[in-house]
Protein backbone atom coordinates (compact mmCIF):
# COMPACT_ATOMS: atom_id res chain seq x y z
CA UNK A 1 0.00 0.00 0.00
CA UNK A 2 2.96 2.18 0.75
CA UNK A 3 4.45 1.21 -2.26
CA UNK A 4 1.24 2.19 -4.35
CA UNK A 5 1.15 5.85 -2.36
CA UNK A 6 4.38 6.77 -3.58
CA UNK A 7 4.30 6.10 -6.82
CA UNK A 8 0.69 7.67 -7.21
CA UNK A 9 2.35 10.77 -5.14
CA UNK A 10 5.80 10.92 -7.77
CA UNK A 11 3.59 10.51 -10.89
CA UNK A 12 1.27 13.20 -9.25
CA UNK A 13 4.58 15.39 -8.94
CA UNK A 14 6.18 14.52 -12.33
CA UNK A 15 2.13 15.47 -14.01
CA UNK A 16 2.77 19.11 -12.00
CA UNK A 17 6.04 19.73 -13.11
CA UNK A 18 4.83 19.14 -16.56
CA UNK A 19 2.62 21.29 -16.79
CA UNK A 20 3.95 23.85 -14.16
CA UNK A 21 6.96 23.67 -17.12
CA UNK A 22 4.17 24.00 -19.97
CA UNK A 23 2.44 26.98 -18.17
CA UNK A 24 6.09 29.01 -18.39
CA UNK A 25 6.98 27.91 -21.65
CA UNK A 26 3.60 28.56 -23.01
CA UNK A 27 3.91 32.30 -20.63
CA UNK A 28 7.07 32.91 -22.53
CA UNK A 29 5.57 32.43 -25.95
CA UNK A 30 2.96 34.72 -25.49
CA UNK A 31 5.23 37.18 -24.25
CA UNK A 32 8.08 36.63 -26.88
CA UNK A 33 4.91 37.21 -29.50
CA UNK A 34 5.64 40.02 -31.42
CA UNK A 35 2.37 40.02 -33.54
CA UNK A 36 -0.38 38.41 -34.79
CA UNK A 37 -0.22 36.67 -38.42
CA UNK A 38 -3.36 36.71 -40.80
CA UNK A 39 -2.32 35.67 -44.70
CA UNK A 40 -4.30 35.58 -47.23
CA UNK A 41 -4.33 34.49 -51.06
CA UNK A 42 -6.38 37.13 -53.07
CA UNK A 43 -6.84 37.72 -56.92
CA UNK A 44 -4.61 41.09 -57.47
CA UNK A 45 -4.33 40.53 -60.99
CA UNK A 46 -5.99 38.10 -63.79
CA UNK A 47 -9.83 38.37 -64.59
CA UNK A 48 -11.31 38.22 -60.98
CA UNK A 49 -8.94 41.09 -59.70
CA UNK A 50 -11.80 43.51 -60.32
CA UNK A 51 -14.14 41.53 -57.79
CA UNK A 52 -11.71 41.07 -55.06
CA UNK A 53 -10.46 44.40 -55.76
CA UNK A 54 -14.06 45.74 -54.80
CA UNK A 55 -15.81 42.95 -52.40
CA UNK A 56 -13.00 41.94 -50.63
CA UNK A 57 -9.40 43.04 -50.31
CA UNK A 58 -10.29 47.18 -49.48
CA UNK A 59 -12.03 45.45 -46.67
CA UNK A 60 -9.20 43.63 -45.77
CA UNK A 61 -7.16 46.36 -45.77
CA UNK A 62 -9.68 48.70 -44.13
CA UNK A 63 -9.79 46.24 -41.21
CA UNK A 64 -5.95 45.75 -40.31
CA UNK A 65 -5.82 49.44 -40.44
CA UNK A 66 -8.97 49.66 -38.30
CA UNK A 67 -7.16 46.93 -35.76
CA UNK A 68 -3.72 48.23 -35.78
CA UNK A 69 -4.97 51.82 -35.08
CA UNK A 70 -7.00 50.40 -31.73
CA UNK A 71 -3.30 48.86 -30.81
CA UNK A 72 -4.14 45.12 -32.24
CA UNK A 73 -6.07 42.32 -31.71
CA UNK A 74 -6.91 42.49 -28.36
CA UNK A 75 -7.08 38.61 -26.37
CA UNK A 76 -8.78 37.74 -23.38
CA UNK A 77 -5.98 38.91 -20.87
CA UNK A 78 -6.70 42.13 -22.53
CA UNK A 79 -3.52 42.30 -23.56
CA UNK A 80 -3.11 43.65 -27.46
CA UNK A 81 -1.05 42.27 -30.53
CA UNK A 82 -0.85 44.03 -34.03
CA UNK A 83 -1.67 41.93 -36.89
CA UNK A 84 1.33 41.29 -39.78
CA UNK A 85 -0.22 40.57 -42.54
CA UNK A 86 1.41 38.11 -45.43
CA UNK A 87 0.04 38.27 -48.48
CA UNK A 88 -0.20 36.50 -52.30
CA UNK A 89 -1.63 37.10 -55.45
CA UNK A 90 -3.48 34.13 -56.83
CA UNK A 91 -3.36 35.75 -60.05
CA UNK A 92 -7.02 34.76 -60.78
CA UNK A 93 -5.81 30.71 -60.76
CA UNK A 94 -7.67 27.82 -58.69
CA UNK A 95 -3.78 26.00 -58.97
CA UNK A 96 -2.29 29.10 -57.62
CA UNK A 97 -4.98 29.69 -54.97
CA UNK A 98 -4.11 26.61 -53.46
CA UNK A 99 -0.48 26.68 -53.53
CA UNK A 100 -0.63 29.76 -51.61
CA UNK A 101 -2.88 28.53 -49.19
CA UNK A 102 -0.88 25.38 -48.53
CA UNK A 103 2.38 27.96 -48.16
CA UNK A 104 0.40 30.25 -45.58
CA UNK A 105 -0.29 26.84 -43.54
CA UNK A 106 2.90 24.94 -43.74
CA UNK A 107 5.79 27.50 -44.19
CA UNK A 108 4.38 30.98 -42.88
CA UNK A 109 2.72 29.33 -40.51
CA UNK A 110 -0.11 31.76 -40.37
CA UNK A 111 -2.38 32.01 -37.49
CA UNK A 112 -5.60 32.62 -38.99
CA UNK A 113 -6.35 32.95 -42.76
CA UNK A 114 -8.50 35.05 -44.63
CA UNK A 115 -10.83 33.46 -48.23
CA UNK A 116 -9.84 34.40 -51.47
CA UNK A 117 -12.90 36.09 -53.35
CA UNK A 118 -15.12 33.78 -55.73
CA UNK A 119 -17.50 30.73 -54.92
CA UNK A 120 -15.32 28.51 -56.78
CA UNK A 121 -11.70 29.56 -55.26
CA UNK A 122 -13.47 28.76 -51.62
CA UNK A 123 -15.00 26.23 -52.92
CA UNK A 124 -10.92 25.14 -53.96
CA UNK A 125 -9.30 26.22 -50.92
CA UNK A 126 -12.20 24.47 -48.12
CA UNK A 127 -9.91 21.41 -47.93
CA UNK A 128 -7.18 22.85 -46.92
CA UNK A 129 -8.44 25.53 -44.59
CA UNK A 130 -9.89 22.03 -42.77
CA UNK A 131 -7.04 20.07 -43.02
CA UNK A 132 -4.84 22.87 -41.61
CA UNK A 133 -7.70 23.60 -38.91
CA UNK A 134 -8.64 27.06 -39.70
CA UNK A 135 -12.10 28.80 -39.93
CA UNK A 136 -13.28 29.31 -43.30
CA UNK A 137 -15.48 32.61 -42.87
CA UNK A 138 -16.37 32.31 -46.93
CA UNK A 139 -17.85 35.30 -47.60
CA UNK A 140 -18.00 35.93 -51.78
CA UNK A 141 -19.31 32.75 -51.99
CA UNK A 142 -22.84 31.38 -52.95
CA UNK A 143 -23.51 27.89 -52.85
CA UNK A 144 -26.55 25.64 -52.08
CA UNK A 145 -24.09 23.18 -50.78
CA UNK A 146 -23.18 24.66 -47.60
CA UNK A 147 -25.61 22.42 -45.37
CA UNK A 148 -23.57 19.52 -46.84
CA UNK A 149 -20.01 21.56 -46.68
CA UNK A 150 -20.93 22.68 -43.08
CA UNK A 151 -21.21 18.86 -42.55
CA UNK A 152 -18.24 17.82 -44.45
CA UNK A 153 -15.40 21.10 -43.16
CA UNK A 154 -16.93 21.69 -39.25
CA UNK A 155 -15.00 24.98 -39.27
CA UNK A 156 -15.78 26.38 -42.60
CA UNK A 157 -18.98 29.08 -42.51
CA UNK A 158 -20.96 29.94 -45.75
CA UNK A 159 -21.95 33.63 -45.39
CA UNK A 160 -23.90 34.56 -48.91
CA UNK A 161 -26.26 32.39 -48.64
CA UNK A 162 -27.50 29.65 -51.56
CA UNK A 163 -28.46 29.96 -55.34
CA UNK A 164 -32.29 28.74 -54.68
CA UNK A 165 -31.94 32.01 -52.41
CA UNK A 166 -31.46 33.98 -54.79
CA UNK A 167 -33.48 32.68 -57.72
CA UNK A 168 -36.61 32.14 -55.14
CA UNK A 169 -37.16 35.82 -54.85
CA UNK A 170 -36.20 37.07 -58.02
CA UNK A 171 -38.75 34.30 -59.35
CA UNK A 172 -40.93 35.68 -56.89
CA UNK A 173 -40.96 38.82 -58.30
CA UNK A 174 -41.36 38.02 -61.73
CA UNK A 175 -44.88 36.14 -61.10
CA UNK A 176 -46.10 38.91 -59.10
CA UNK A 177 -44.96 41.50 -61.96
CA UNK A 178 -45.94 38.98 -64.70
CA UNK A 179 -49.59 38.26 -62.69
CA UNK A 180 -50.30 42.20 -62.47
CA UNK A 181 -49.96 42.25 -66.64
CA UNK A 182 -46.68 44.33 -66.63
CA UNK A 183 -44.30 41.48 -68.26
CA UNK A 184 -45.00 38.79 -70.10
CA UNK A 185 -44.14 34.91 -68.26
CA UNK A 186 -41.20 33.92 -70.45
CA UNK A 187 -37.86 34.73 -69.22
CA UNK A 188 -34.07 34.52 -71.68
CA UNK A 189 -31.21 33.17 -69.47
CA UNK A 190 -27.21 33.04 -69.51
CA UNK A 191 -24.80 31.81 -67.15
CA UNK A 192 -21.50 31.38 -66.47
CA UNK A 193 -20.07 28.18 -66.15
CA UNK A 194 -18.23 28.64 -63.05
CA UNK A 195 -19.17 27.84 -59.53
CA UNK A 196 -21.28 31.12 -59.34
CA UNK A 197 -22.97 30.52 -62.16
CA UNK A 198 -23.72 27.10 -61.93
CA UNK A 199 -24.80 26.80 -58.86
CA UNK A 200 -27.35 29.93 -59.66
CA UNK A 201 -28.77 28.63 -63.01
CA UNK A 202 -29.53 25.48 -61.38
CA UNK A 203 -31.72 26.47 -58.82
CA UNK A 204 -33.12 29.09 -61.09
CA UNK A 205 -34.67 26.35 -63.72
CA UNK A 206 -36.85 24.67 -61.14
CA UNK A 207 -37.48 28.13 -59.26
CA UNK A 208 -39.00 29.54 -62.45
CA UNK A 209 -41.41 26.52 -63.08
CA UNK A 210 -42.29 26.28 -60.18
CA UNK A 211 -43.46 30.34 -60.27
CA UNK A 212 -45.35 29.80 -63.72
CA UNK A 213 -42.13 31.61 -65.59
CA UNK A 214 -40.95 30.60 -69.31
CA UNK A 215 -37.81 29.73 -69.85
CA UNK A 216 -37.49 30.56 -73.30
CA UNK A 217 -33.81 30.70 -73.96
CA UNK A 218 -31.15 28.93 -71.63
CA UNK A 219 -27.37 29.52 -72.69
CA UNK A 220 -24.30 28.90 -70.59
CA UNK A 221 -20.73 30.44 -71.31
CA UNK A 222 -17.12 30.06 -70.93
CA UNK A 223 -14.84 31.65 -68.23
CA UNK A 224 -13.59 34.33 -69.72
CA UNK A 225 -16.36 34.73 -72.67
CA UNK A 226 -15.99 38.97 -74.13
CA UNK A 227 -18.24 38.87 -77.04
CA UNK A 228 -21.86 38.32 -76.13
CA UNK A 229 -23.94 39.89 -79.17
CA UNK A 230 -24.71 36.11 -80.47
CA UNK A 231 -26.23 35.50 -76.96
CA UNK A 232 -28.41 38.57 -76.51
CA UNK A 233 -29.71 38.53 -80.10
CA UNK A 234 -30.89 35.13 -79.50
CA UNK A 235 -32.56 36.39 -76.56
CA UNK A 236 -33.71 38.74 -77.64
CA UNK A 237 -35.26 36.59 -80.67
CA UNK A 238 -36.89 34.60 -78.45
CA UNK A 239 -39.86 37.30 -77.13
CA UNK A 240 -39.38 37.01 -73.07
CA UNK A 241 -39.91 40.34 -71.47
CA UNK A 242 -37.18 39.15 -68.63
CA UNK A 243 -33.35 38.78 -69.25
CA UNK A 244 -31.39 37.07 -66.52
CA UNK A 245 -27.52 37.06 -66.55
CA UNK A 246 -25.68 35.03 -63.53
CA UNK A 247 -22.74 36.41 -64.61
CA UNK A 248 -19.30 38.04 -62.96
CA UNK A 249 -18.02 41.34 -63.19
CA UNK A 250 -16.18 41.57 -66.67
CA UNK A 251 -19.28 39.77 -68.32
CA UNK A 252 -21.46 42.11 -66.65
CA UNK A 253 -20.01 45.23 -67.59
CA UNK A 254 -19.96 43.79 -71.21
CA UNK A 255 -23.46 42.39 -71.45
CA UNK A 256 -24.74 46.47 -69.87
CA UNK A 257 -22.81 47.86 -72.75
CA UNK A 258 -23.48 45.20 -75.74
CA UNK A 259 -27.25 45.20 -75.01
CA UNK A 260 -27.08 48.66 -75.42
CA UNK A 261 -25.50 48.71 -78.89
CA UNK A 262 -28.44 46.57 -80.10
CA UNK A 263 -30.91 48.00 -78.42
CA UNK A 264 -31.83 45.30 -76.05
CA UNK A 265 -34.54 46.74 -73.80
CA UNK A 266 -36.05 43.91 -71.83
CA UNK A 267 -38.27 45.10 -69.08
CA UNK A 268 -36.66 43.03 -66.77
CA UNK A 269 -32.58 43.49 -66.53
CA UNK A 270 -31.40 41.35 -63.79
CA UNK A 271 -27.43 40.99 -64.01
CA UNK A 272 -25.00 39.05 -61.88
CA UNK A 273 -21.91 40.07 -59.71
CA UNK A 274 -20.64 43.60 -60.58
CA UNK A 275 -23.86 44.97 -61.11
CA UNK A 276 -23.74 46.36 -57.17
CA UNK A 277 -20.43 47.93 -57.58
CA UNK A 278 -20.57 51.99 -56.92
CA UNK A 279 -18.48 52.40 -60.70
CA UNK A 280 -21.65 50.21 -62.35
CA UNK A 281 -24.15 52.79 -61.68
CA UNK A 282 -21.29 55.70 -62.39
CA UNK A 283 -20.77 54.05 -65.42
CA UNK A 284 -24.28 53.45 -66.34
CA UNK A 285 -25.48 56.52 -64.86
CA UNK A 286 -29.52 56.49 -65.53
CA UNK A 287 -29.19 53.69 -67.64
CA UNK A 288 -28.72 51.36 -64.46
CA UNK A 289 -31.82 52.47 -62.77
CA UNK A 290 -34.06 49.49 -62.58
CA UNK A 291 -31.65 47.12 -63.43
CA UNK A 292 -31.60 44.39 -60.79
CA UNK A 293 -29.33 41.83 -59.11
CA UNK A 294 -28.01 40.12 -56.41
CA UNK A 295 -27.60 41.92 -52.69
CA UNK A 296 -29.11 45.19 -51.83
CA UNK A 297 -28.61 47.60 -49.02
CA UNK A 298 -31.23 49.74 -46.18
CA UNK A 299 -30.35 53.51 -47.77
CA UNK A 300 -31.27 54.25 -44.11
CA UNK A 301 -29.52 52.27 -42.15
CA UNK A 302 -27.07 54.83 -40.77
CA UNK A 303 -24.08 51.98 -39.20
CA UNK A 304 -24.22 50.31 -42.94
CA UNK A 305 -23.76 54.88 -43.97
CA UNK A 306 -20.92 55.25 -41.37
CA UNK A 307 -18.99 52.02 -42.76
CA UNK A 308 -19.45 53.01 -46.27
CA UNK A 309 -18.06 56.73 -45.50
CA UNK A 310 -14.85 54.98 -43.51
CA UNK A 311 -14.42 52.70 -46.68
CA UNK A 312 -14.05 55.16 -49.73
CA UNK A 313 -11.93 57.45 -46.96
CA UNK A 314 -9.76 54.77 -45.78
CA UNK A 315 -9.27 52.93 -49.17
CA UNK A 316 -10.10 55.47 -51.73
CA UNK A 317 -12.92 53.32 -53.59
CA UNK A 318 -16.40 52.69 -52.71
CA UNK A 319 -17.57 49.43 -51.14
CA UNK A 320 -20.31 47.78 -53.50
CA UNK A 321 -23.52 47.04 -52.39
CA UNK A 322 -23.52 43.16 -51.39
CA UNK A 323 -20.33 41.50 -50.01
CA UNK A 324 -18.53 44.45 -48.97
CA UNK A 325 -20.44 44.90 -45.58
CA UNK A 326 -20.62 41.53 -44.80
CA UNK A 327 -17.11 40.92 -45.81
CA UNK A 328 -15.57 43.66 -43.37
CA UNK A 329 -18.73 42.04 -40.63
CA UNK A 330 -16.90 39.08 -41.06
CA UNK A 331 -13.65 40.14 -40.22
CA UNK A 332 -15.18 41.74 -36.76
CA UNK A 333 -16.73 38.41 -35.82
CA UNK A 334 -13.30 36.80 -35.97
CA UNK A 335 -11.51 39.97 -34.19
CA UNK A 336 -14.57 39.65 -31.37
CA UNK A 337 -14.04 35.91 -31.19
CA UNK A 338 -10.37 36.03 -30.99
CA UNK A 339 -10.85 38.52 -28.25
CA UNK A 340 -13.01 35.68 -26.34
CA UNK A 341 -10.72 32.41 -26.81
CA UNK A 342 -7.45 33.56 -27.80
CA UNK A 343 -5.18 32.28 -30.79
CA UNK A 344 -6.68 28.72 -30.19
CA UNK A 345 -8.23 28.20 -33.93
CA UNK A 346 -10.42 25.34 -32.57
CA UNK A 347 -11.63 27.76 -29.62
CA UNK A 348 -12.49 30.20 -31.90
CA UNK A 349 -14.30 28.13 -34.19
CA UNK A 350 -16.50 26.91 -32.01
CA UNK A 351 -16.90 30.72 -30.76
CA UNK A 352 -17.83 31.94 -34.11
CA UNK A 353 -20.47 28.99 -34.97
CA UNK A 354 -21.78 29.39 -31.54
CA UNK A 355 -21.82 33.01 -30.32
CA UNK A 356 -23.53 36.45 -31.55
CA UNK A 357 -21.55 39.29 -32.55
CA UNK A 358 -21.92 43.13 -32.79
CA UNK A 359 -21.11 44.40 -36.41
CA UNK A 360 -21.84 46.92 -39.19
CA UNK A 361 -24.75 45.28 -40.41
CA UNK A 362 -26.20 44.82 -36.66
CA UNK A 363 -26.11 41.50 -34.49
CA UNK A 364 -24.96 38.83 -35.93
CA UNK A 365 -25.20 35.33 -35.34
CA UNK A 366 -24.66 32.20 -37.39
CA UNK A 367 -27.31 29.54 -37.78
CA UNK A 368 -25.61 26.13 -38.71
CA UNK A 369 -22.60 27.70 -39.75
CA UNK A 370 -24.66 30.24 -42.40
CA UNK A 371 -25.83 33.70 -42.70
CA UNK A 372 -29.28 33.72 -43.45
CA UNK A 373 -30.11 37.67 -42.60
CA UNK A 374 -29.12 38.90 -46.26
CA UNK A 375 -30.96 40.47 -49.11
CA UNK A 376 -31.91 38.46 -52.15
CA UNK A 377 -32.63 40.90 -54.69
CA UNK A 378 -31.87 44.39 -55.34
CA UNK A 379 -32.36 47.03 -58.14
CA UNK A 380 -31.09 50.51 -58.98
CA UNK A 381 -32.67 53.17 -57.50
CA UNK A 382 -32.49 57.12 -57.42
CA UNK A 383 -28.25 56.28 -57.83
CA UNK A 384 -28.15 53.87 -54.97
CA UNK A 385 -28.54 50.01 -54.91
CA UNK A 386 -30.77 49.01 -52.53
CA UNK A 387 -32.61 45.87 -51.22
CA UNK A 388 -35.77 44.60 -52.89
CA UNK A 389 -36.17 41.06 -51.55
CA UNK A 390 -37.05 39.58 -48.75
CA UNK A 391 -39.67 42.22 -49.27
CA UNK A 392 -41.02 42.19 -45.57
CA UNK A 393 -37.30 42.72 -43.97
CA UNK A 394 -37.40 46.09 -42.36
CA UNK A 395 -35.65 48.72 -44.87
CA UNK A 396 -36.71 46.91 -47.94
CA UNK A 397 -37.70 49.16 -50.90
CA UNK A 398 -40.33 48.27 -53.44
CA UNK A 399 -39.18 47.34 -56.60
CA UNK A 400 -40.21 49.16 -60.14
CA UNK A 401 -41.07 47.29 -63.04
CA UNK A 402 -40.64 47.61 -66.26
CA UNK A 403 -37.20 48.61 -66.10
CA UNK A 404 -36.60 52.38 -68.47
CA UNK A 405 -35.61 52.01 -71.48
CA UNK A 406 -31.94 52.49 -72.24
CA UNK A 407 -31.17 56.62 -72.85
Amino acid sequence: MKTFRRRQVLRTTALAVIMLASGVASTAMAEDRKSVKIGYAISKTGPNAGGAGITTLPNYQLWVKDVNDAGGLELPDGSKLPIEVIEYDDRSSSEEVVRAVERLATQDEVDFMLVPWGTGFNLAVAPLFDRYGYPQLAVSAVTDKAPQFVQRWKKSFWMLGGGHDYARALAAILAETSKAGTINTKVAMVSVADGFGIDLVTAARPAFEEAGIEVAYDKTYPVGTSDFSPMINEAKASGADTFVAFSYPPDTFALTQQAQVVSFNPKVLYLGVGTGFPVYGKNNGDNATGIMSLGGIDPNNAANADYRKRHEAVTGVAPDYWGSVITYASLQMLQEAIKRKGLDREAVSAELSSGTFETVIGETRFEDNQLRKLWWTGQWQNGQFVGVAPGDREGASKPVLPRQAWK
